[in-house]
């Protein structure tokens, strides 16, 4: 073989290597390492006294977390157009799993919320598979009917019905948080796919004059509403968990109590390992520590939506949605997560993703990462195979 030809060889070797995207995995690390040193601190005392072994919740996140990068690594190598023409069988296996959450007998009811499918001696929340299957439905209706979503109201309001759907399953088990980040998601990645702002609002409105409805139709909401408003009026009973957050919050000052040092976390600040993890990152390493977690979500997000416009630019729309959907799912969840945290949004029962103790979330979101991952490599081949096909030309 000839030295150029050997040359030519070996550039489309390495060409044929999988494209890792170093940011994407950088930032998930972080916030991985970040969680599972937090959930060993926020958790250790609660696992003595409960377990009788202060590491037990970090044991099962460990595990949790092999499993979900196993998932990524196996979600890296599948091409991403799978899913495409999958689309209608996973919304379908979605509102399949949202049922049977409720089926009683199938369905497992852990602090009063049918949420959970046991697997063997595992519960698994099937929420939070479903809400990705359901996403990847709309970005796939969002490339075969993209005409139709852009000029005409019905093309909005098709997908719009599983969408309510499985956000109105959602609400009946009832988890009023994952039905809100799925809603907001779902319309917000049918916006930027192309539909018009005006039946976007219209849409926002009567959504939100419903979840209005349904919240005040409880005394049980309504009672969480008024504590997230005034959580000193009533501290000790319904504003305890903000308040105990709040108090975990202002005594983190500058650069914390140090890590392991939190008073919040023994036993007064309830879940402190879970739903609460954000406060006691702010007791142990306060505004320094606060601000990193945010900035990695940040850049978790702003990596995302780069992602989306490198697909977008090599002509792949479904993965540029795809890559949106996570990006504003992620952000989201984020948000309301330390949001909640902070007194500024009422209590949702939503994990902080990647940094939070929760067994299902961790896989789900290191699996879509590993999605992620995917389109990243097909993006680069891509534009790549573009780059080529164009030096042709001009030769």
């Amino acid at each position: 073989m000839s030295v150029a030809a050997a040359s030519v060889a070996r550039g489309i070797t390495r060409s044929q290597r999988f494209q890792w995207d170093p940011v994407m995995l950088a930032v998930t690390m972080a916030l991985l390492l970040v969680g599972l040193v937090m959930v060993t601190s926020a958790s250790i005392t609660i696992a003595d006294t409960r377990q009788g072994d202060p590491f037990f919740y970090l044991e099962r996140q460990l595990v949790f977390a092999f499993i979900g990068c196993v998932a990524g690594v196996i979600l890296a190598t599948v091409r991403s157009d799978v899913w495409d023409r999958l689309g209608v069988v996973l919304l379908i296996a979605a509102v399949v799993l949202l049922i049977a959450v409720l089926v009683p007998g199938i369905g497992a009811v852990v602090n009063g919320s049918r949420r959970w499918l046991r697997v063997g001696p595992l519960n698994f929340q099937a929420s939070e598979l479903a809400r990705v299957f359901v996403l990847v439905y709309l970005a796939s209706y969002a490339v075969r009917r993209q005409e139709e979503l852009r000029d005409t109201f019905l093309g909005f309001a098709k997908p719009m019905a599983p969408l309510a759907l499985a956000a109105g399953l959602l609400l009946i088990e009832p988890d009023f948080g994952a039905a809100s980040v799925l809603l907001v998601t779902g319309v917000g990645l049918l916006f930027i796919a192309g539909a018009r702002l005006r039946y976007v609002l219209v849409l926002c409105a009567a959504g939100a004059a419903l979840l209005a409805l349904i919240a005040v139709s409880s005394a049980y909401r309504v009672k969480r509403l008024l504590a997230f408003l005034d959580p000193w009026a009533d501290p000790f009973a319904s504003g305890f968990q903000l308040t105990q957050s709040l108090i975990a919050i202002g005594r983190g000052d500058w650069f914390g109590v140090g890590l392991g040092a939190s008073v919040q976390k023994l036993f007064y600040l309830p879940e402190a390992h879970t739903d609460f993890v954000f406060a006691v990152i702010a007791e142990e390493l306060g505004l320094a520590g606060i601000v990193m977690v945010v900035a990695l979500f940040a850049m978790l997000v702003w990596r995302s939506f780069f992602i989306a416009r490198l697909a977008r630019d090599a002509g792949l729309a479904f993965q540029s949605y795809l890559a949106t959907a996570f990006g504003l799912w992620i952000g989201l969840q984020a948000f309301i997560n330390i949001g909640v945290n902070m007194g500024l949004l009422p209590t949702k029962g939503l994990t902080l993703p990647l940094v939070s103790y929760g067994r299902s979330s961790l896989v789900v979101t290191l699996a879509w990462v590993g999605l992620m991952l995917r389109i990243y490599h097909e993006s680069m081949m891509s534009g790549r195979s573009a780059t080529a096909r164009a030096g042709e030309g001009g030769s």
